[in-house]
C-alpha cells in the first residue's frame, strides 16, 4: 500500500487505466454505478481496485489526520489505520452515504482517538460550538467607520481587486506558500472545514457529514477562515508591492 501512495493523486476527472475490470471513476461524491462497482471489487478483494482507492484519498486523508495528531509520522499511523478499518468494515458498508464520506469518518474517529491517546485535545466537540458563538470578527474592525461616523459599518478602504494583479503572481510558488502557511495557523475547526472545502473541493454536506459539525456552523467557520487566508494574502501581496 506504501508504494502506491508515492505516487501523484490524479486529477479529478481524469482517466483511469482501463486493462482491467477496475476501470472506475473515484471523484464522485454521490452514490453511484460506478461506485456500486468499485464496493464489488473491494469487497472481492481486487487489489487494483483498493490501490486506485490509495491513490486518489491518501494525501486528502493525510491532510486531515494532521489536524488532529501531532508530526506526519502518527498521522500516517491514523491513515494506515483507517484503511485498515475500511477493508474490516466493507461487507458492513450500508452505503447510507457514500463511500468517500464513510471512509473519511473513518479516519475522523481514528485521528480522534489517537489525539485522545496523545493527551491533545480533540478539535471537535465542544470546541466548535464554543468558537462560533465567539464574538470573533471576520474581519479586522478598523476597516470599517465607527458607529458614530457618517457612515457607520462601510468600508474605510475596500478590499484590494485582485483581477488587476498579474496571474503569473497570484499562480506563484510563493503566493501559495503564503497561503498554505496562513490555513495551517488557523484554529483546528477552521483549518479543517477551509482544507475540505477548498483544497479538496468537497461540499458543504460531506464536510458536515465527516466533521460532525451543523450546516450553520460550518458557514461560520469557513467564512471566518477564508477572510484569515484573505487577510493573510492581503499583507503577503501588500508587501511584495512595496519590495
Amino acid at each position: 500500500m506504501s508504494e502506491s501512495t508515492d505516487r501523484p493523486v490524479d486529477q479529478p476527472g481524469a482517466p483511469v487505466a482501463s486493462q482491467t475490470t477496475t476501470d472506475v471513476k473515484l471523484d464522485s461524491a454521490t452514490i453511484s454505478e460506478n461506485e456500486t462497482h468499485l464496493i464489488e471489487l473491494l469487497r472481492e478483494g481486487d487489489e487494483r481496485a483498493f490501490a486506485l482507492l490509495v491513490e486518489r484519498y491518501h494525501h486528502a486523508m493525510l491532510r486531515l489526520a494532521m489536524i488532529y495528531v501531532s508530526g506526519q509520522a502518527v498521522a500516517e499511523e491514523v491513515v494506515q489505520e483507517t484503511w485498515m478499518g475500511v477493508l474490516q468494515g466493507l461487507n458492513r458498508f450500508e452505503r447510507r452515504s457514500s463511500l468517500k464520506t464513510w471512509i473519511f469518518r473513518i479516519l475522523a474517529n481514528c485521528a480522534k482517538t489517537c489525539a485522545l491517546r496523545e493527551g491533545r485535545s480533540v478539535p471537535f466537540s465542544s470546541l466548535v460550538d464554543a468558537e462560533v458563538a465567539s464574538s470573533e470578527p471576520a474581519v479586522d474592525p478598523d476597516r470599517f467607520f465607527p458607529p458614530d461616523a457618517q457612515r457607520p459599518g462601510a468600508w474605510v478602504s475596500f478590499p484590494e481587486n485582485w483581477d488587476e494583479i498579474p496571474e503569473r503572481r497570484l499562480l506563484s510558488r510563493e503566493t501559495y506558500v503564503c497561503i498554505g502557511a496562513a490555513i495551517e495557523a488557523l484554529p483546528p475547526n477552521q483549518r479543517a472545514v477551509i482544507t475540505l472545502r477548498d483544497v479538496e473541493g468537497w461540499m458543504s454536506e460531506e464536510v458536515c457529514s465527516v466533521l460532525g459539525v451543523s450546516e450553520a456552523n460550518q458557514r461560520v467557520l469557513l467564512h471566518r477562515a477564508r477572510s484569515k487566508v484573505r487577510h493573510a494574502l492581503e499583507r503577503y501581496l501588500d508587501e511584495k508591492e512595496e519590495a
